[in-house]
């Protein structure tokens, strides 16, 4: 009696064994690692990046490029199908919409994180604050000299992202109140650049996104109330309110991608991707 219970028990523990050991290659077979391109915004570039790669430690076998080049270079490279993210720093626009619905594209848009927009100096400049029209007259060009701003008797260099990036766009929209950039602004191609030429030239003035703001440059305070309050850039003015120039940053894809990007966008919706974007220097969205 006591051996056919004994061969029983061998049995139905060798069934349960093979039980589980199916149940786990068919869990292995249904976790599936993918493979995605991201392009676009400067300005998420450092967030998209550090999210990519926390995501394919997580992930074994994913893989995600990740490439700046500014909104509008991301936005093209998603009409064209050549990304599956485009990473932007503004809403598309009208004419982009009707392009991408042209192209047969259902875009989907995901908010990932918000952003305050600082506008920066050298830290030997003197000047501390401006208000929007200030800021406005720099950028358009009649305001030439930083002495015109109770800086010393300087001539103001200014530097811009190129018209490819949704940062240029936004800060031409909010900041400049739609006007135009003056002709002797220096264009760059990365936020980056602009971070290293303004720490090294005295009389610079740019603007970049939080993430970017280090030792090198000085934010200003800004003034939306023609100089009655002025504020400067911090996640937790951008978090209250406080701080005028803030902005929502996207990651923008096909729904016909949308099975292939959906568990990297959840992730960066997910409390340990918006703990990246804290981490990072911008604003989670929960």
């Amino acid at each position: 009696m006591n051996t056919k219970i004994t061969f029983l028990t061998l049995i139905l523990a060798s069934a349960v064994f093979s039980s589980c050991k199916n149940e786990g290659a068919k869990t292995e077979e249904t976790t599936t690692a993918v493979s995605i391109t991201m392009k676009g915004s400067d300005t998420v570039l450092p967030l998209a990046q550090k999210e990519a790669e926390d995501f394919m430690k997580a992930n074994a076998g994913s893989t995600i490029t990740v490439t700046g080049g500014g909104t509008g270079v991301g936005i093209s490279a998603l009409q064209d199908g050549t990304t599956d993210i485009a990473m932007a720093s503004r809403d598309l626009k009208a004419t982009e919409k009707l392009k991408l619905q042209e192209a047969g594209k259902d875009i989907q848009s995901a908010t990932i994180a918000y952003d305050a927009l600082a506008v920066v100096v050298n830290p030997a400049n003197k000047v501390q604050k401006l208000t929007r029209e200030q800021i406005e007259g720099i950028f358009t060009g009649s305001i030439a000299n930083w002495k015109e701003v109770g800086g010393a008797d300087e001539k103001i260099i200014v530097y811009s992202r190129e018209s490819s990036s949704g940062t240029y766009e936004f800060f031409k929209e909010h900041v400049m109140d739609k006007k135009n950039y003056a002709s002797t602004i220096l264009s760059l191609p990365a936020t980056g650049a602009i971070v290293q030429s303004v720490g090294q030239t005295k009389g610079a003035i740019a603007y970049v996104g939080l993430a970017y703001l280090d030792v090198s440059i000085k934010a200003l305070e800004v003034s939306y109330d023609q100089g009655k309050v002025f504020v400067a850039p911090s996640v937790a003015a951008a978090k209250d309110g406080s701080y005028p120039v803030s902005r929502p940053l996207f990651y923008f894809y096909n729904k016909s991608s949308e099975a292939k990007v959906k568990s990297f966008v959840d992730y960066a919706l997910s409390d340990a991707g918006q703990a990246v974007v804290a981490a990072i220097g911008y604003v989670p969205v929960k």
